[in-house]
């Protein structure tokens, strides 16, 4: 199986960015999306940039996968 992590871009270094998973913070390649920006919600799949995603839709998404955690 495959999951595709919404996450916010914090910093940019070139071709990666810094992005944060709700308080995990990683490099992610940002090449396959254009003119991404710091405070972009980007779909991250195996550290790539897939998809820039609306912030709400990523925050309701953050949520849902921290509900998932509870039910541990």
């Amino acid at each position: 199986m495959c999951l595709a992590i919404p996450a916010k871009v914090l910093e940019i270094c070139g071709e990666k960015a810094i992005v944060d998973f709700g308080g995990v913070k990683r490099e992610a390649w940002i090449t396959l999306v254009d003119n991404v920006k710091v405070g972009d919600y980007l779909i991250i799949h195996t550290g790539y940039a897939i998809q820039r995603l609306d912030e709400k839709e990523a925050v309701e998404t953050l949520k849902l996968f921290k509900e998932f955690e509870t039910l541990k």
